[in-house]
């Protein structure tokens, strides 16, 4: 008998609304009111200097390290204002432009960046994880959550993030034949921002795309330009209704790039050259949509300028606040407490030697 075709295809949708100029689709691009879009502007530009004001600080040791956001601002921000408030985050290590959106606050940021827990406890009533570290470990929760809203009846839904290198882990194939066969309201936002640490995405997948990968498992896909907030908006927005009205995932790889290192304790210029990182600015998501409010008359060199400075004063403020918290902490002094009942030789011994005269870290103090 000759072989017949039982399956589907692998033509994956791909989205670009966009382009690097400011220049955008009308047919395609969604309404939007005027504040909506220098809101979002404003965030993309929020995460970026915050992240250059956290790399300064880590370079001096007044904190510890973090993964910097830059060049993915689009793809989170696009993304993440597409859910409610009662709607569910689960972010990965990365989402600051992400976790800015959904109302985090800064020094609660840097806090935990200069090693303290106080500054990942949740407000009472958010929907907003910490930020996971463990690769993938995240989307399991994530399918978790989904799964435990449909068996209350609500038509809460999650949204998670993770980078390619996450999809060579066996959690994100569990979690999606999970959400798939279970129905769970998930949308998988995949940053797909070429690199996994030092490992190049040619090396961790042969697959033409990401987004393909969510056709062994039923589910609906699509690729986006991750630069492209409006093409990242427009995707996450059908996901989500898909996710409420249908119960159904969705699978979203935004293709981007990382402009930074992986995290300040990396060094990307042994693994890729100085022509591709110069491509790639010239696609950043914040000059694109700076472009697109020039066009549209929204913003100007003076306007740029005034909110330069107000998110400037910003950072300033957070950080202050964020050192007085850390000063009053108890430093490292709190990794020996709730252990045993009674302090032994050893601990006291552990604890003098790790601690300073005034209970922080010595170096991060």
């Amino acid at each position: 008998m000759p072989r017949t075709v039982i399956g589907p295809g692998t033509d994956i949708p791909y989205l670009s609304i966009l382009d690097e100029d400011g220049g955008l689709d009308e047919e395609l691009a969604p309404e939007f009111t005027d504040d909506l879009l220098l809101k979002g502007f404003r965030m993309m530009l929020l995460a970026r200097r915050f992240d250059e004001r956290r790399l300064k600080l880590q370079r001096s040791g007044r904190i510890g390290t973090f993964a910097p956001v830059n060049g993915q601002e689009a793809a989170q921000v696009g993304t993440i204002s597409t859910i409610r408030e009662d709607d569910w985050f689960v972010p990965s290590y990365r989402e600051t432009a992400a976790n800015l959106w959904r109302g985090s606050d800064l020094a609660d940021m840097l806090v935990f960046d200069a090693g303290y827990n106080e500054g990942v406890v949740i407000p009472e009533g958010a929907r907003n994880f910490p930020n996971a570290v463990p690769v993938g470990t995240q989307m399991l929760q994530a399918v978790g959550i989904g799964y435990a809203a449909r068996q209350e009846g609500s038509d809460e839904i999650a949204m998670t993030y993770f980078g390619d290198g996450a999809t060579s882990q066996g959690d994100f194939h569990e979690s999606l034949n999970f959400a798939s066969v279970f129905n769970c309201p998930v949308v998988f936002i995949c940053q797909n921002n070429q690199y996994a640490i030092s490992v190049p995405r040619s090396r961790q997948t042969y697959s033409q795309t990401i987004a393909q990968k969510a056709i062994a498992y039923g589910m609906e896909c699509i690729q986006v330009d991750g630069n492209d907030i409006f093409a990242c908006f427009v995707a996450a927005n059908e996901a989500v209704s898909r996710a409420r009205e249908q119960s159904r995932p969705t699978l979203i790889e935004c293709i981007t790039y990382r402009l930074e290192m992986h995290t300040t304790a990396d060094d990307p210029t042994r693994y890729r050259d100085k022509e591709e990182v110069e491509k790639w600015k010239k696609r950043d998501p914040i000059t694109r949509f700076d472009r697109f409010l020039r066009h549209r008359d929204l913003l100007d060199d003076d306007k740029l300028n005034a909110l330069e400075t107000e998110i400037s004063e910003t950072i300033d403020d957070a950080w202050k606040e964020a050192e007085e918290r850390i000063e009053k902490a108890d430093g490292a002094k709190a990794m020996f407490a709730h252990i045993l009942k009674e302090e032994t030789a050893e601990q006291m011994r552990q604890k003098k030697q790790i601690t300073n005269g005034h209970g922080g870290i010595s170096g991060y103090g």
